[in-house]
């Protein structure tokens, strides 16, 4: 069976989906796209514009947001906004989604073209307030969709956040945690991941027993010693909470350890890697955004590389739907591993399609 590890369906966001108000739900979008792959073009004739502008300072936290902007979803996959009378937009989803829109059934229609037999479900509140959209899907198609769930994540100690947490793997039947720690950023990063005052919150994951989906961000500076200060401090929290099995998505981040032709990985990536309890997600043409083109040579021998040093059974390979498809099909997505990786063995190559993550998150069982 093969399955997508990294999907995402999500309700028009012209709208709020679930949060409180849309332009709550903009506000989330604006923040994601302050560092996007996409680039921001001018309206009028397609030059190349700044999506710097979208901020003040570093913008680095939601209080530099600008609100000067008339930041908006437009159709056709773009995110829209104005700067001094002049219109610009990110290309941020296909420009064939005349609506920011991706439901159920329009990702089993695409799965079914790319040959995916199953996705699961991730989460992130640019997406919406996504847990009861995710288990509707789970429960309307359970052998094509497995959800995740999250909560926010910078105050995940709350009760209300402990509450939704037990609401949704136990109402729900959600299978996993999307844990994100851009979060962090809507609080001005008054908190880590590690904090004691989320030690409560990490035994109740760590007591439903699934696994934690965690999408690292190089927080507060957006920077290498930034990312490699997250990677210390979850090396922590994985070693309080040893029983807890972490898939690292979109990991590793390449931009900020290229040399050259080549990846140098500090010794905090590659210790923790080692771990059994902790896998890594292969999901490089949305991460790369556009800087190789398909079958994605280069990234074929950083897969090598990682399979060599870590092993298979440490890979999952993983799309972004359907936000990669502003870069390539997503056929395509896959085929540059399942046609072009001939250096994966048959049951290598069964592992890092499908194998590995059915494991993690127990989907044979749940078939």
């Amino acid at each position: 069976m093969i399955i997508d590890s990294h999907a995402h369906i999500f309700e028009k966001w012209s709208g709020a989906c679930g949060l409180p108000n849309r332009e709550t739900h903009w506000r989330y979008i604006q923040k994601i796209v302050t560092r996007p792959a996409a680039k921001v073009m001018r309206f009028r004739d397609g030059a190349a514009g700044d999506a710097s502008v979208l901020f003040s300072g570093n913008g680095c936290s939601w209080a530099e947001l600008r609100d000067d902007v008339q930041f908006r979803v437009g159709p056709y996959g773009r995110l829209d906004f104005t700067v001094e009378g002049e219109d610009y937009y990110i290309q941020y989803m296909p420009p064939g989604m005349a609506e920011i829109e991706s439901t159920p059934e329009f990702m089993i229609t695409q799965m079914n073209a790319a040959g995916i037999d199953h996705c699961v479900l991730q989460a992130g509140f640019g997406y919406g307030a996504m847990n009861d959209y995710n288990a509707l899907a789970q429960h309307q198609f359970p052998g094509r969709f497995t959800g995740l769930f999250h909560v926010d994540e910078a105050r995940a100690n709350e009760e209300k956040w402990m509450n939704e947490a037990n609401r949704a793997f136990k109402q729900l039947g959600l299978r996993g945690l999307y844990y994100s720690l851009e979060q962090f950023s809507r609080y001005g990063f008054d908190a880590w991941l590690d904090d004691p005052r989320f030690n409560s919150f990490w035994e109740l994951i760590e007591s439903f027993n699934i696994p934690v989906l965690i999408e690292f961000s190089a927080i507060p500076h957006y920077d290498k010693p930034s990312y490699v200060e997250v990677l210390k401090r979850f090396a922590g929290l994985r070693q309080r909470f040893p029983s807890i099995r972490w898939l690292l998505v979109m990991a590793p981040p390449i931009q900020y350890f290229t040399e050259g032709e080549d990846w140098v990985f500090p010794e905090e990536l590659d210790s923790l890697f080692e771990h059994e309890t902790v896998m890594l997600e292969v999901c490089y043409p949305i991460t790369w955004g556009g800087k190789f083109h398909y079958p994605y040579t280069e990234i074929q021998g950083l897969i090598r590389r990682l399979r060599d040093r870590f092993s298979a059974s440490k890979l999952v390979w993983g799309s972004d739907m359907p936000n990669v498809e502003r870069f390539c099909t997503y056929r395509q997505s896959i085929d540059y591993i399942r046609l072009y990786c001939d250096f994966l063995p048959a049951s290598e190559l069964a592992l890092v399609l499908g194998g590995n993550i059915s494991d993690l998150l127990k989907i044979d069982q749940a078939l």
